[in-house]
């Protein structure tokens, strides 16, 4: 008969699924070497390494210029949210913001051979780094930014689970500073993808519209009716994509063209970044004994 230790342990040594582990544990007779054989010659069998495993923890940190004409924003990633609140972890994410601000540096491979602690590459630094918290470390992305006329700011929340940067052009006055910093809370907020409407391509705005034409095909309503009640889905369409269309948050009644226009400030925004850790991998969540209980049933 075959253990769910048996499985846990073929499945340690392999990262194959229970299911092909009991397989392949029941086809040679419980011989652990010959199902690790028999795995591999499936083409089933993948590397117990660090590389292979995924890492969507981590934290996002980002480095500012003290003029503030200059800001850098970087993902790194760990496995666990234990090993991402580890502080030789976080000191060298922002270590590593600061360097590709300082470098003008807007991609991984170009940071990653980059000098960094005692003329070590960033990528030898990495490696280093796997080997002391015992953890898949991934450099996922980096952005850099820069403004002639104006200012950057940022905000960092829960700790660097997600981090934004809002470009505004103007003088960097009190007034300006306050609205600076509540647009990069609304940004870590509300997700915009675009700044404002002109930046989405036709063919997504088109793709938009036909769906929605779709839905309301079926309707039964008059054709005047119908072009009304798509012509308000699309501007839901920006209020949920596009920044400037987004309402506010400190104040829903107001968009946040309207807010900045209101609050008589000059500061016009023209740029921003969003990073939410993690975001578009896949992940997927089990438990294992309750696996393996259910498998052996």
């Amino acid at each position: 008969m075959i253990t769910a230790g048996q499985v846990k342990e073929l499945r340690e040594a392999t990262g194959v699924g229970m299911m092909e582990c009991k397989k392949a544990l029941e086809e040679c007779e419980g011989d652990f070497k010959r199902a690790l054989t028999f795995l591999r010659e499936k083409g089933l069998a993948k590397a117990a390494k660090k590389s292979g495993r995924v890492a969507a923890e981590g934290v996002v940190e980002f480095a500012i210029s003290a003029d503030q004409k200059e800001a850098a924003i970087i993902e790194l990633n760990c496995e666990t949210d234990f090993a991402g609140k580890n502080q030789s972890f976080r000191d060298i994410a922002k270590q590593l913001a600061q360097l590709a601000m300082s470098k003008k540096l807007g991609s991984v491979e170009s940071l990653k051979k980059e000098k960094f602690s005692n003329q070590n590459l960033v990528e030898a630094d990495l490696i280093q780094l796997v080997s002391t918290i015992g953890e898949n470390i991934n450099f996922r992305r980096v952005e850099y930014l820069r403004v002639e006329n104006g200012f950057i700011t940022g905000y960092n929340h829960m700790q660097g689970k997600i981090g934004s940067l809002i470009v505004l052009e103007g003088a960097r006055d009190a007034k300006g500073t306050e609205l600076a910093t509540d647009i990069a809370m609304h940004i870590a907020a509300s997700s915009p993808r675009y700044l404002e409407r002109s930046q989405i391509s036709s063919a997504e705005l088109e793709e938009e519209k036909k769906v929605l034409s779709k839905q309301l095909a079926d309707s039964g309503k008059p054709a005047p009716v119908v072009e009304k009640i798509l012509e308000g889905q699309i501007n839901k369409f920006y209020a949920d994509t596009c920044l400037l269309d987004q309402p506010f948050v400190k104040e829903p009644k107001l968009s946040v063209s309207q807010y900045l226009k209101a609050s008589g400030s000059p500061v016009k925004a023209v740029r921003f970044v969003r990073f939410q850790l993690g975001e578009g991998i896949e992940i997927t969540k089990s438990d294992f004994q309750h696996e393996v209980a259910e498998l052996i049933k």
